[in-house]
């Protein structure tokens, strides 16, 4: 199954995620880049302030086709209970080019439901699989085992 992960990542805890996941999928990635500055305080309160309106926002250009391959992974941190402007932007972008999909998230406490919710709204398909780590998880590289459950419903699917 050629597989495409999908990824957008302020503090690189999503991208270590998701680097780890393309390799036990043997998937491509690509990053999603924000042209909008979500650096330092400010940059954080705008990220939340936009995520809480349901904001989209204007990312680069893509590299990648996802109506390429079998099934797109798509991850995000979560902001404010919900997914990012920038994976926002992409699945408005994408959604009809994806065949199939699966989702996860990082969060530093709770917000997954909203975010896979929202994410599955927006591709208007179900996941295959979601996968939801904290962020305490992924600092301490603490979530392998979920990591390969995750892969292997993805595989199932």
């Amino acid at each position: 199954m050629k597989t495409l992960v999908v990824f957008y990542s302020r503090t690189g805890f999503t991208k270590k995620v998701c680097l780890e996941l393309a390799v036990k999928l043997q998937a491509e990635v690509e990053e999603i880049i924000d042209t909008k500055s979500r650096k330092g305080p400010i940059g954080w309160l705008n990220a939340g302030r936009d995520a809480s309106r349901k904001l989209s926002t204007l990312i680069a250009q893509t590299q990648k086709d996802p109506a390429q391959y079998d099934l797109v992974v798509l991850g995000t941190p979560v902001w404010a209970w919900t997914l990012t402007p920038a994976i926002r932007a992409y699945l408005e972008q994408n959604r009809a080019k994806i065949k199939k999909a699966a989702f996860f998230c990082t969060m530093g406490g709770s917000g997954d439901a909203g975010t896979f919710q929202g994410m599955e709204e927006l591709l208007r398909q179900k996941p295959a699989a979601v996968l939801a780590l904290k962020t305490k998880q992924v600092a301490g590289s603490q979530y392998a085992a979920e990591l390969d459950k995750f892969a292997e419903q993805i595989a199932k699917s």
